[in-house]
């Protein structure tokens, strides 16, 4: 059989095992196929994947190298060194692609992703309420119920955030540029402090509803340079009725003492910033919906990519196996082929609540058919059929970003749905799979 021949055959098995995908896209889509059932698919599949790098890959790879005079050390660093770029190459830029959006692509990525955006865009949040002598009070483990009752309040040069006399609602926090507290009015009127980020305001609002003592108005220009945090009083008063510790640390406070100590310190502060950032509990629907809105714009590219990025290693080492006919990498087809189908099922639903149009979705996965035609063409062009050093250690390297595929999304994503069930069907995939890699191996 001829090389063009060969690798014609590898680029129509790459086609027939992506093909799945599509599959799994439609049924995302159009029917609400039993989750339990599909996550079960999915843990067949990674158990025999992972039969098909232990056996088929990595143990004939080591094989072949102690022919080859290496030692056992020596053949399991080198195999192992593959698996361990091939997974860190993974690993590393599927983070990145789930970052630009690729994440919306699976329930289970997309919450991690979420949790992380929640994290990081609290992290600056938690450390001004960390500033404020009031807000210190709070228990840090609370600060969950706390973020979501703080809106965002950006001011225009010289503009009012309110007046003396005026009846207090707010508790405020600078996050951004500078605010004056102003005593008086009229041609009278001089400013008492100047207020920058971190610097709290307004707190005996929180206590009472006594009109405001001053006025506080927004430092100069540039234009949206002063934004501001607020807490509503009614919601800070709930919040001091579940907590008598809060309540009596608010009730001792004075209007003049929180003025003179805006500024944060304490020897606790770094301590309750750690263990507020600790506490925060699991994304709220709300937010959830609105970062999967938010990471669904322009995140086309990005999951086009994640796809791609899932199927080449696969496609690449059933290339690079591929010697003829009667030695098909069954089980690593068998695999790739059944875990595409809960895959690409999860995938189109999750997209579709993004917002995606059908015609869209398909023309996402289709990027796996090119991809996996191509992989596995270039598989048995540059990695078949040669018992070189280098081919080798890249078909380990392709293995390892499988298995760390494996890791990263198949298997979460099935106990996801499953939980402790896909323990027996990972162990059954594992086992089908066994036999005829090890059949294949004995005989070769």
């Amino acid at each position: 059989m001829s090389l063009f021949t060969q690798i014609v055959i590898v680029s129509l098995l790459g086609l027939a095992v992506t093909s799945s995908n599509m599959i799994g896209a439609a049924l995302g889509l159009y029917l609400t196929p039993s989750k339990r059932l599909l996550s079960c698919i999915l843990a067949f599949a990674a158990g025999a994947l992972i039969t098909a790098l232990a056996v088929e890959l990595g143990y004939e790879s080591a094989l072949h190298l102690h022919t080859l005079a290496f030692t056992t050390e020596a053949a399991w660093l080198f195999v192992g060194g593959g698996f361990a770029v091939g997974a860190i190459f993974y690993y590393v830029i599927a983070l990145f692609l789930e970052d630009e959006g690729a994440a919306i692509r699976f329930p289970t990525r997309f919450r991690e992703y979420a949790s992380r955006r929640q994290q990081k865009d609290t992290a600056d949040i938690i450390k001004l309420l960390a500033q404020g002598e009031l807000l210190r009070h709070l228990p840090p483990e609370d600060i969950s119920e706390l973020l979501p009752l703080i809106s965002r309040r950006s001011l225009k040069p010289d503009e009012i955030v309110f007046r003396a006399g005026e009846e207090g609602d707010c508790l405020y926090i600078v996050v951004r540029g500078k605010v004056e507290v102003i005593e008086g009015g009229g041609a009278d009127c001089h400013s008492l402090a100047e207020l920058g980020p971190g610097q709290a305001f307004g707190e005996m609002a929180l206590l009472s509803g006594a009109p405001r003592t001053a006025t506080i108005r927004a430092a100069g220009p540039p234009a949206g340079s002063t934004e501001l945090l607020a807490i509503r009083r009614e919601d800070f008063l709930r919040l001091m009725a579940q907590d008598a510790q809060l309540a009596a640390s608010a009730r001792r406070l004075s209007h003049e003492r929180a003025i003179r100590n805006l500024s944060a310190g304490g020897r606790y502060r770094d301590v309750w910033i750690r263990v507020a950032r600790d506490s925060l509990g699991p994304v709220s629907p709300k937010e959830s919906d609105r970062l999967l809105a938010e990471a669904a714009k322009g995140a086309g590219l990005a999951i086009v990519f994640g796809n791609i990025l899932d199927t080449i290693p696969g496609c690449l080492v059933i290339g690079a196996k591929f010697a003829g006919l009667s030695n098909l990498s069954v089980t690593l087809i068998l695999g790739m082929f059944l875990g595409g189908i809960p895959e690409a099922a999860a995938s189109g639903a999750m997209l579709r609540r993004a917002g995606y149009r059908p015609q869209t979705v398909f023309l996402l996965w289709s990027t796996v058919l090119l991809a996996g035609v191509v992989a596995a063409a270039l598989g048995k062009a540059l990695l078949g059929g040669t018992d070189s050093l280098s081919a080798i250690f890249f078909q380990a390297v392709a293995g390892g970003a499988v298995l760390a595929l494996i890791a990263h999304a198949m298997i979460p994503e099935a106990i996801d749905e499953a939980g402790s069930l896909i323990v027996l069907p990972t162990v059954a995939g594992f086992l089908a799979a066994l036999y005829p890699a090890l059949a294949e191996s004995f005989t070769s």
